[in-house]
């Protein structure tokens, strides 16, 4: 049995949205943990191979308990499909791809996870594909680098570590001018806060190792669009290179969809309280925080955002050292590099998640030694306020 689509508000399509339950008549989803189908004749073997019947092949192409989380998410984003990948950067790498060929151009935004950078920087011209970096929020810069040949726009917004906002609506007008597609990675918003969709970008991923699992159990990764575009173009990568998600990871990753509103929203009051508190304190250079007025692109975040997120980046005043003793005085808060967890993180974007970059391009991004990115949990407020004065007082 399926559920029957309708018009469900979010909550509720992250509750029911996609699931297909067996015979048995399961209450939560089923795991289906096998690689391969059996048919009931060759004839039946024959006629799935080509399509005429719909069923599943082998797991590498589509799993039950994979696609139910495919049209979970997909009825959230408001996407007419989606396809899950073994990582974020999966999902990256594979709406990058799906999107080029030898002799096109992309023009990204230069404020990116480290890993998206070396995609567009190093990998897309190993294969024939010229990349341009430009300042996301520079309009100008975007209209001055897209070309006839560019076939595709990539962003982060808010950006990572910096929480840059980018105009997504702006961005994909211009794109569209010469019939290229606009790929959002909407992590640090979350689709919570924001429908790239709804704003006019085409393609939309996520790593799911984040606030969508939220609870720091599994890796997994989506890529969201069009219906025409990941059957032709999404779906020929994934079932000849391989980046499918363990169905075991589908599952977790159907059950974190289920509290995503809860947790998101709390996570983000809380964060919304912390900003404050350090924006106030005279060891902080820097308080950066897209819910707060004077965070740079304040008017865009509040139309485009529905709220400031789960994420806060601050800078010390007295840099790396000071850095590294507030990060080492913290007692509940936890050093790591993931994000959207329901534990408090911090990191050092300048020696983890950014050290690949040069000096040079670390400057160019604001990612300087005192720039710590905190992503804010389900702690008691007061108790996350307590323990980051007590570290500030430290310093």
């Amino acid at each position: 049995m399926t559920t029957e689509k309708t018009n469900w508000r979010p909550a509720t399509a992250l509750v029911h949205g996609g699931t297909t339950r067996s015979a048995f008549g399961e209450t939560s989803e089923a795991m289906f943990l096998t690689q391969g189908f059996v048919y009931d004749s060759a004839e039946a073997a024959e006629a799935r191979f080509n399509g005429d019947d719909p069923g599943f092949v082998y797991s590498r192409y589509a799993n039950p308990t994979v696609a139910m989380f495919e049209a979970r998410i997909a009825a959230l984003e408001g996407a007419e499909a989606a396809r899950a990948t073994a990582s974020g950067m999966a999902a990256v790498n594979l709406a990058m791809l799906a999107s080029c060929k030898a002799g096109d151009h992309v023009v990204a935004a230069r404020a990116l996870f480290g890993s998206c950078r070396y995609i567009v920087e190093t990998l897309l011209p190993r294969f024939g594909v010229s990349s341009t970096l430009v300042d996301g929020t520079d309009l100008d810069a975007w209209k001055a680098a897209i070309r006839p040949e560019t076939v595709a726009c990539f962003l982060e917004s808010p950006t990572n570590p910096t929480l840059e906002v980018i105009d997504i609506a702006a961005v994909a007008d211009m794109a569209h001018a010469v019939g290229a597609r606009l790929i959002v990675d909407n992590v640090f918003a979350t689709p919570i806060w924001q429908s790239p969709l709804k704003l006019g970008a085409d393609v939309v991923v996520y790593s799911a190792t984040k606030h969508i699992d939220g609870q720091g159990r599994c890796l997994g990764g989506v890529v969201l669009s069009d219906e025409e575009w990941i059957a032709d173009e999404v779906m020929p990568l994934m079932k000849h290179t391989g980046p499918a998600l363990s169905p075991f990871n589908a599952w977790v990753l159907l059950k974190g969809l289920e509290t995503l509103p809860v947790r998101v929203e709390r996570q983000t009051a809380s964060a919304a309280r912390l900003a404050d508190l350090l924006a106030d304190h005279p060891a902080v250079k820097r308080l950066i925080y897209p819910g707060r007025d004077d965070h740079p692109q304040a008017d865009l975040a509040r139309r485009q955002m529905g709220a400031g997120s789960t994420m806060i980046a601050f800078e010390l005043a007295a840099g790396k050292e000071a850095a590294f003793h507030f990060a080492n005085a913290l007692r509940i808060v936890q050093l790591s590099n993931n994000l959207g967890d329901a534990k408090s993180l911090v990191t050092h974007p300048a020696t983890t998640t950014h050290q690949s970059l040069t000096d040079e391009a670390r400057a160019e991004l604001g990612i300087s030694d005192g720039l710590l990115r905190f992503s804010v949990g389900l702690e008691d407020v007061e108790d996350l306020a307590e323990d980051l004065t007590g570290a500030l007082a430290r310093v």
